[in-house]
């Protein structure tokens, strides 16, 4: 795609709280589309589901119509609910499960009523903090169980599952771009993909770049979230402010494969102003992704082959750096 198309998460358009402080007013569903809508580069949304959507699916898709809005993703939350707090889709409970399953069925219904054409899920209520806490192989056959249950119900809203190394649990089971991928193999159900967030890739001590290249060669889907932090912990930041390279080497990969799915940004207004955020986050992702259109990247690509890094960090000095 010449421009990517870029979409925001709601929640991050209303108010916003760390463990000290509250950001932002509280914005109505309406008036986080219509902020949304102004955005310049913003054409889409992702919704979090049950909990920041209209009840009925036609009253959504008439507000996303009023605002011109599509949908990049429904976000179903398995983590929120108090029986959740010990693992959802992992929970030793197998009525708890049965209801992390339910949740994910709900929202793919959802997903099919407002026309968006996939769901989101990442289960942070499942992982551990301590040794000796888990039986981690009880745990990963729940996890295969539930999320295939999940993922076979409407096969035409394909289920996503996104990564993270923590939060809500000291280490989440669902942790890094190839676990996911051996996940979705063990699953085996083609109609699935992997979310990748920049962030949580960058502070998990993987390369995005690389992981974009994982995703791509394998036979599932994958979307995109966009941020940045200090590689220490997933602080939401605008994109290419701490790894201004590492992001575009991601974009160079995203372009190497093709990526024409939404760009969603993942990122949280806390003592900014919250539409400049998104703004900057689409300029700055627009004017990197057409620096490397102009580029000639068989060259790029000629020059990694010979594999001296002198001469490869010579052509990025003077054609992406101009320097």
């Amino acid at each position: 795609m010449d421009v990517p198309k870029h979409a925001v998460i709601t929640s991050f358009l209303s108010q916003t709280k760390d463990r000290f402080h509250q950001y932002n007013p509280t914005k109505t569903l309406e008036e986080r589309l219509q902020m949304a809508s102004e955005m310049d580069g913003v054409s889409g949304v992702e919704m979090v589901f049950p909990y920041e959507v209209c009840e009925d699916p036609q009253d959504m898709k008439q507000l996303l119509g009023k605002f011109s809005l599509d949908v990049s993703a429904v976000n179903v939350n398995v983590k929120a609910e108090p029986e959740f707090r010990n693992g959802s889709l992992t929970s030793t409970d197998p009525e708890i499960r049965a209801k992390a399953v339910q949740f994910i069925k709900n929202a793919k219904d959802y997903a099919k009523a407002v026309g968006a054409d996939k769901v989101t899920c990442c289960p942070l209520a499942d992982g551990y903090e301590f040794s000796f806490q888990y039986d981690y192989g009880k745990a990963w056959k729940n996890l295969v169980e539930t999320l295939g249950e999940a993922a076979s119900y409407l096969h035409e809203i394909p289920l996503f599952i996104e990564y993270k190394p923590s939060e809500t649990r000291g280490r989440c089971f669902v942790d890094t771009a190839a676990k996911t991928l051996l996940l979705l193999n063990d699953i085996g159900i083609d109609e699935m993909g992997v979310t990748l967030d920049f962030g949580h890739s960058m502070y998990g001590s993987e390369n995005p770049a690389e992981a974009v290249s994982l995703l791509a060669r394998s036979r599932f889907l994958y979307y995109i979230h966009i941020n940045d932090n200090n590689g220490k912990w997933d602080w939401d930041y605008m994109v290419g402010t701490h790894h201004l390279l590492d992001y575009l080497e991601f974009l160079y990969y995203l372009q190497k494969y093709d990526y024409d799915d939404f760009m969603t940004s993942d990122t949280s207004p806390t003592r900014w102003d919250i539409k400049g955020t998104f703004e900057m986050n689409t300029r700055l992702t627009n004017k990197l992704w057409a620096l490397l259109k102009q580029q000639n990247t068989q060259e790029l690509n000629a020059i990694i082959a010979k594999g001296d890094y002198l001469k490869t960090w010579r052509w990025i000095e003077e054609k992406l750096l101009s320097l």
